[in-house]
């Protein structure tokens, strides 16, 4: 199966692109470097020809100043859509987030622009897979809710359920290879709170910065409303487990991959 993963060198996509061709499938990066532009559309017909199944597991950025991270993935969403159509692509299979349908999370653009993406896919007329994860452990380590300084690190106060990144790779690729398309929704095993989350993982590498709690950018952050909704698929590892796993790796938190 000839698949192409967008955003193929990001923090997902890179894991969706190995463990494609790990599997034997000849597997097509599309990225920037490429010559590929999501936002504006692009190269995106010629990089999708003669492709079976489309991964987006991209993050769009706005180009500059002039327009918004909500416009940068409405567009992209668009673009995709649109290109995989005239591409003639089988299926798209899009990762979203968990919970964004929520009208707790109305006035937080980033949610609405992934609802525009999600609702551009389905209306194209391809199949379509929407997988929707819980947010990732990575998030504790490289994420706009958290913000390493040299003498401290402030944390959001978000209550996740978080997930693997390796994890959703795994389904990303099952469901882009599975017969008929199907929606999923996956979360880990354990609740906690993102400032615990980042107080542990310090802990378990021996850094000593105090971990500050500051209130996240809207309530429902806090309040439990990101949590695995019923009927999510509940994937390993735990959070022991995974601090375990990045303790060995050496990962080093707030530095770049």
């Amino acid at each position: 199966m000839r698949i192409a993963v967008v955003g193929g060198t990001g923090t997902a996509g890179a894991r969706v692109a190995a463990l494609a061709d790990e599997q034997g499938h000849d597997v097509v990066v599309l990225t920037r470097s490429a010559g590929v532009n999501l936002v504006t559309g692009e190269g995106l017909v010629d990089a999708l020809d003669g492709v079976d199944v489309a991964i987006d597991a991209s993050s769009p950025a706005p180009p500059d100043e002039s327009m918004s991270r909500f416009d940068a993935v409405v567009r992209s969403g668009r673009n995709l859509a649109d290109a995989s159509v005239e591409a003639e692509v089988r299926r798209l299979v899009l990762l979203s987030i968990a919970n964004i349908e929520k009208p707790e999370f109305d006035a937080f653009s980033y949610y609405v622009a992934k609802r525009d993406q999600e609702d551009a896919a389905r209306d194209s007329g391809l199949e379509v897979s929407v997988v929707r994860s819980a947010q990732w452990f990575e998030f504790a380590e490289r994420s706009s809710a958290v913000d390493y300084a040299e003498d401290r690190v402030t944390v959001q106060d978000w209550y996740v359920q978080p997930i693997a990144v390796t994890s959703v790779a795994e389904v990303l690729v099952r469901e882009a290879t599975r017969r008929k398309a199907r929606d999923a929704t996956v979360a880990g095993p354990e609740a906690v709170r993102l400032p615990e989350l980042v107080r542990r993982l310090l802990r378990a590498q021996h850094d000593p910065r105090p971990v500050v709690t500051v209130d996240a950018p809207l309530p429902a952050f806090a309040s439990g409303a990101l949590l695995a909704p019923a009927g999510a698929e509940i994937l390993g590892p735990g959070v022991g487990a995974w601090i375990a796993d990045r303790t060995r790796a050496g990962a080093q938190p707030g530095a770049a991959e």
